[in-house]
């Protein structure tokens, strides 16, 4: 009896002693809760826009409180143009490793099998979104869902017409945007953030602004429409003070969303767990104020590839501090990962650096290291204290980054040592200069493909709106012997629901459709006319050199089955008058089985 009651009272002690352990193991938990981080990156926005890096003509004071409450990398590179910068930032490797080449018609698709920073976060108990510009590839397994991130919003594209209430998609299905794009953007980063505060999330606003066309709300346009600037670009070139007054209003906005963010962040008590980052995706869109660099947008050129870099995390990382060590875009998977707390396992080798103790540690030795910027077959080779640009003329940037006087001839070592390194670059990273990989369509994990006009060639006396393909439709359809292809590979069978999205003149009702790929082929009449104005010039501050766009409108054509394989998907039409058959500006496939 007496060993029963003691045998009783040990295994109510281990219990208790139990439960205790748990609770206090989970307490455990909930103090080293992994940091949340949050990335923002603007569109064609240089180095120079902000007015913590001395522009008096705009004020930004939610983006200067990034720097001033966390670390700024002085020397931070990113690529001259959107999708490698991109590419580069979601998978730690050069972007000419990835197969991206081109800014549209599929050059600026990553790779398939390689590991974005959102597969890795994902792994260790992170909810993912991206918001905004991905300008990585439209059709899974390109797009975002299939690229770690849990929830899309935004537009797929590199750059789009319209950034009032735009067509938009949401996890690949076509909706219609609320409001200022930007404003919008951060709507859905804030509901994200609201839904997922008690566990850790990877929130990523990759807005579309500076971006043209330079389009922006009222309050802001009004106080810098006429407006004097006191910061003007240095060189030969003539600014476009009007583009630069409507750039510099669009920074202004984006900075007010960021405050959005930060005061979101406040209020639900999460500041101190959460890592802020801020870029821009490659240097100014305008010749305007950039601190004296030479090159913008496009350029290999210090202008053109040096972008602000400030991380927050308050508490953790030391406020105020200036990192001057050379730094890059192919950095950010391998630093986020460490701070995460997250394994790094890509089935491909980084060639970027985890810059942690940068930020923690003071008098730390860091090896010498190069990064390279390259585009439009220039290459440029930037070290801790030397620039080689893409002609071999090198540079002291310590003293001259404004790349005024080369010093090759006094510093010979150096600048056969930095051409060496750039013929050993372009040996084995060099970009392809023609991409042969298919538009996927049908992927069996997700509902929706988009084949937008983008991606298409056209046939006959077809035209693209427009010479920049990222945001055109197809136009001046005036003969039956006219048609449209796209290079497409189904990746599954299966049997879709065709919609396309259109404009016909009243003339032309009853226009025939026809759609093919292989052996499999739709038919139609579309009896609905729809002939909306071109739109976007009332919203412009500065001419665009972007197509406008118009209300298309969709239309379910009926469905197909298609077999898995490659083959030319060919629209064609039939029974319209000597106008224009129809306009065209996108076919969405929805899988149903």
């Amino acid at each position: 009896m007496a060993t029963n009651k003691f045998l009783t009272t040990l295994l109510v002690a281990l219990l208790l002693f139990s439960c205790k352990e748990k609770k206090e193991s989970k307490a455990l938990e909930t103090t080293e809760k992994r940091p949340n981080i949050i990335l923002i990156m603007a569109d064609d926005q240089g180095w120079g826009d902000l007015s913590i890096n001395g522009n008096t003509n705009l004020s930004t004071p939610n983006i200067d409180a990034l720097a001033q409450n966390g670390a700024t990398f002085e020397n931070f590179f990113v690529q001259p143009v959107c999708s490698p910068t991109r590419a580069e930032l979601l998978t730690g490797r050069y972007f000419g490793r990835l197969g991206v080449y081109r800014t549209s018609a599929g050059g600026e698709r990553m790779n398939l099998g390689e590991t974005t920073i959102a597969e890795i976060l994902k792994q260790v108990g992170y909810q993912t979104a991206a918001y905004g510009k991905w300008h990585n590839g439209m059709q899974p397994p390109y797009h975002p869902n299939s690229r770690g991130f849990d929830d899309y919003y935004g537009f797929t594209s590199g750059h789009w017409g319209n950034y009032f209430s735009p067509m938009l998609e949401h996890n690949g299905k076509i909706v219609k945007g609320k409001g200022f794009l930007v404003d919008d953007l951060t709507d859905h980063g804030l509901d994200f953030i609201q839904k997922n505060q008690e566990e850790p999330f990877f929130l990523y606003l990759p807005y579309n602004t500076p971006h043209s066309p330079m389009q922006v709300p009222d309050e802001y346009w009004n106080s810098f429409q006429g407006r004097n600037l006191e910061m003007k670009y240095h060189g030969e070139e003539e600014e476009n003070e009007n583009f630069t007054r409507a750039a510099l209003a669009m920074v202004e906005n984006i900075d007010y969303n960021v405050g959005r963010v930060t005061s979101k962040l406040k209020e639900l008590k999460l500041e101190e767990n959460t890592i802020i980052i801020y870029l821009s995706d490659n240097g100014p869109n305008g010749w305007r104020y950039n601190d004296g660099m030479r090159g913008k947008k496009g350029s290999t050129d210090e202008g053109g590839v040096r972008s602000p870099f400030f991380i927050q995390w308050k508490g953790k990382i030391p406020a105020g501090k200036k990192i001057s060590r050379i730094a890059g875009a192919i950095d950010l998977l391998p630093t986020l990962a460490n701070l995460a707390g997250a394994k790094v396992e890509t089935k491909r080798p980084l060639d970027g650096k985890n810059l942690s103790s940068l930020l923690f540690n003071e008098n730390l030795k860091w090896d010498d290291r190069l990064i390279v910027n390259h585009w439009g077959g220039k290459t440029s080779i930037r070290s801790q204290n030397y620039r080689l640009d893409h002609e071999n003329r090198l540079y002291d940037m310590n003293n001259d980054h404004g790349q005024t006087t080369d010093v090759s001839k006094q510093f010979s070592e150096v600048a056969d040592s930095l051409k060496k390194a750039k013929i050993d670059w372009l040996a084995t990273i060099q970009p392809p200069i023609k991409d042969e990989r298919p538009f996927t369509l049908g992927h069996p994990d997700f509902e929706y493909t988009q084949i937008p006009a983008r991606d298409g060639i056209p046939h006959g006396n077809i035209k693209r709106s427009n010479r920049y393909p990222n945001n055109t439709f197809f136009t001046n359809w005036t003969n039956e012997k006219d048609y449209i292809t796209w290079d497409v590979e189904v990746l599954a069978d299966g049997e879709f629901e065709v919609e396309l999205y259109y404009t016909m003149k009243p003339e032309n009702e009853g226009v025939g459709i026809q759609l093919s790929h292989g052996k499999s082929m739709l038919a139609t009449r579309i009896t609905e006319t729809h002939d909306p104005p071109l739109t976007g010039m009332e919203n412009d501050r500065d001419p665009r050199i972007e197509s406008y766009v118009k209300d298309f409108k969709p239309k379910i054509l009926g469905n197909i089955k298609l077999r898995k394989g490659r083959n030319p998907l060919i629209l064609k039409a039939s029974h319209f008058s000597r106008q224009e058959a129809i306009d065209v500006r996108l076919l969405m496939f929805r899988r149903i089985n």
